[in-house]
């Protein structure tokens, strides 16, 4: 390993990986240093049970930057992204599943409510204006908050200004539209368009993934929002599959990361920010290395590097402060099971393209607000909100012929177990609730489960840093957002020690696997180190 370099990065996640690419484009010499024993933080493939791969953490593509995929040359490296047939699956009885899907949607939101099917294309077109506004600002810096005299000031108002030109493009009701996605309720942003519960809950969905809160928290329509703004293959507003799963995007970023000279060792773990003449001027790994550069990058989550790496007396009173208070906790639990068959939904009997689909266990708003309400009652829901993906009905490259893999994405579980109990005593008890819960609507599905990986909270936060279990690295409420992510102030991927860097998702635009954070982090690195020289 280089003792010494431009620029090192703590965190071999996709936004650490993304920064490197870029900065090692611009010539400068990066080392990167990852805890655990594979690059990719939570976007990685792992065999889970003896012949069965998955992704283990993160699991489906859409918000991936175009440009990071262009500009990272993944699909020269290998990447392939294919879209899911059906786009959702909610099973609702024993005779009534619910699709959506281009083509099909407005047919299944007919059958029940003519109303909502014809109000379906004025929503999507509302909603697609505004989620323009968001693509736009995905690679941008916020505007920061600056005491630091009239030269920064008018670089900040200048930025400022371009974004108010942005806003200004959009007429009055885009306009209400967007002040109701950033204070509204997803519930209350749905129920004044629709009035049947399957659609509502299809789109609600969107507004609790990852996010500690029931559809009826104000805020929540923002969360909804900030899942829409993607694409697979050019096709906005669809998901996909990587095929190879997600570990297919971070070793594709990883090989160019090399090709372009970047340092990449695992299994390094940092212990603490090496400081000189007031600067931040290198790493020191728990192992004693000490790794020297002119700048340093953090992939982590914010409360994991202001709490445990760098030394609290650099920080200021008040960012501290509020580095303590930043919310944090999403209420996931993550599960990947082996399957000998494919299940067999009672509605749906028979294998199909709906099985390629996000099937979601949570048949209206209603039941999903009730999940949020027993989670903090008792520590999580027992009836449980339930994401279920089945890639290897999209790559058989993940299991034996003719068994499967899927992915278990439930909510709402609380991120800390009240009175005091361990996830570590509780966690298999949940996940057998969660097998139930989808062989409630495909019997027999228990029975199929050959091997399972359990991923709790605290499991999450163990093994990839998740903070909480937060898939975010932060909520996504309005006072953690843009210029104000993760403090206002500090929104501009800079901290309050110099030459130390944040390219996490904990800076804009926040959680997902986007990329931004690490684009956007290396272009404002860049910029300083050509001013330093």
């Amino acid at each position: 390993m280089r003792d010494s370099c431009d620029v090192v990065i703590i965190g071999a996640g996709h936004n650490g990986l993304t920064c490197a690419a870029y900065l090692a484009a611009a010539g400068f010499s990066v080392n990167v240093l990852e805890k655990r024993p594979r690059v990719g933080g939570a976007a990685v493939t792992e065999e889970f049970h003896p012949g069965f791969r998955n992704s283990v953490a993160a699991y489906t593509v859409s918000l991936l930057n175009p440009k990071v995929i262009r500009d990272l040359e993944l699909a020269e490296r290998g990447l392939r992204i294919v879209e899911r047939k059906v786009s959702n699956f909610l099973p609702l009885s024993d005779t009534d599943g619910f699709c959506t899907g281009p083509g099909i949607t407005k047919g299944e939101v007919a059958r029940y409510s003519a109303r909502d099917a014809e109000r379906l294309k004025d929503y999507e077109a509302r909603l697609d204006r505004i989620a323009d506004v968001v693509r736009d600002l995905l690679l941008k810096t916020p505007p920061n908050l600056v005491e630091l005299g009239w030269r920064a000031a008018l670089q900040e108002m200048l930025s400022a200004a371009g974004l108010a030109s942005l806003l200004g493009k959009l007429d009055l009701t885009a306009k209400r539209d967007l002040l109701d996605f950033f204070t509204k309720s997803a519930g209350d942003w749905l129920d004044s368009w629709f009035e049947s519960a399957p659609i509502k809950a299809v789109l609600g969905f969107d507004s609790i993934v990852g996010n500690y809160a029931s559809p009826y928290t104000p805020g929540s329509a923002y969360v909804l929002l900030h899942h829409v703004f993607g694409e697979v293959n050019g096709k906005r507003g669809l998901w996909g599959h990587a095929i190879g799963g997600m570990g297919a995007i971070t070793q594709a970023m990883a090989a160019t990361c090399k090709a372009r000279g970047v340092e990449i060792h695992v299994n390094e773990d940092v212990r603490e920010i090496a400081m000189e003449d007031g600067r931040a001027a290198g790493v020191v790994t728990k192992g004693g290395a000490l790794v020297k550069a002119k700048a340093v990058v953090s992939n982590l989550n914010p409360k994991l590097l202001f709490g445990t790496i760098v030394d609290p007396a650099l920080m200021p009173p008040d960012f501290k402060e509020r580095i303590g208070r930043y919310k944090v906790g999403s209420g996931t639990f993550r599960m990947n099971v082996a399957l000998s068959e494919l299940p067999r939904f009672t509605c749906k009997p028979e294998p199909g393209d709906h099985l390629t689909a996000g099937i979601i266990i949570a048949p209206s708003l209603q039941y999903m607000e009730k999940a949020y309400d027993d989670a903090r009652a008792f520590g999580w829901s027992r009836a449980p909100i339930v994401e279920m993906l089945i890639p290897s009905t999209l790559d058989d490259s993940l299991a034996p012929p003719g068994q499967h893999v899927a992915s278990l994405f439930c909510q709402h579980v609380a991120p800390a177990l009240p009175d005091g109990r361990s996830w570590d005593d509780h966690k298999e008890e949940v996940a057998d609730l969660m097998i139930a819960t989808v062989d409630k609507f495909a019997p027999g599905f228990k029975n199929s489960v050959l091997g399972r990986s359990v991923l709790s909270p605290l499991d999450l936060e163990r093994e990839f840093g998740l903070v909480g279990g937060d898939i975010m690295h932060g909520a996504l409420s309005l006072d953690q957002i843009f210029s104000a992510r993760p403090v206002l102030g500090w929104g501009n991927y800079r901290t309050p020690v110099r030459a130390l860097y944040q390219c996490g998702a904990g800076t804009h635009p926040g959680g997902g696997v986007t990329g931004a954070p690490g684009h956007n982090a290396a272009r404002e690195i860049i910029r300083d180190m050509k001013r330093r020289g």
